[in-house]
């Protein structure tokens, strides 16, 4: 029975990457098609209307990813706490204990990189910004 469940988990992840693969396939291309249509060769090109979608679409999705992290992180930590808690033996314990350590590790990783890059978004963009007008 479970490994019916993690297959059908695992074909639903796929499905979810393939249909995010093809829609930054698509944005990038609509982006691409776009710059390469206007004034290709003008150094005076703004490429504003060209990032102010992909910043602002970053900036949705960090405003989700933030809290969702946040929660998943906590659920998951207090489902191993509560394996750590419930485990007999040693061996089990001490399983469960390195498992709520990588846990917590990976989730604080997780969660001050989606802060760093919320931090460097706007920085990013003003060094694009200058960059281009000074080529």
């Amino acid at each position: 029975m479970k490994n019916s469940i993690r297959r059908k988990l695992m074909l639903t992840t796929a499905k979810a990457m393939g249909a995010v693969a093809a829609a930054q396939m698509t944005m990038i291309t609509a982006f691409a098609t776009k710059t390469t249509t206007n004034k290709a060769n003008d150094p005076d090109v703004d490429l504003d209307s060209v990032t102010e979608p992909i910043i602002g679409l970053v900036e949705r999705v960090l405003n989700v990813l933030i809290p969702l992290v946040a929660a998943v992180g906590g659920v998951y930590c207090v489902s191993l706490g509560l394996k750590y808690a419930k485990a007999e033996e040693p061996q089990e314990r001490e399983k469960a204990k390195q498992h709520l350590k990588s846990a917590i590790i990976g989730f604080s990783l997780i969660f001050i990189l989606v802060v760093v890059l919320r931090i460097a978004s706007p920085l990013l963009t003003d060094w694009m910004n200058s960059a281009s007008k000074n080529s």
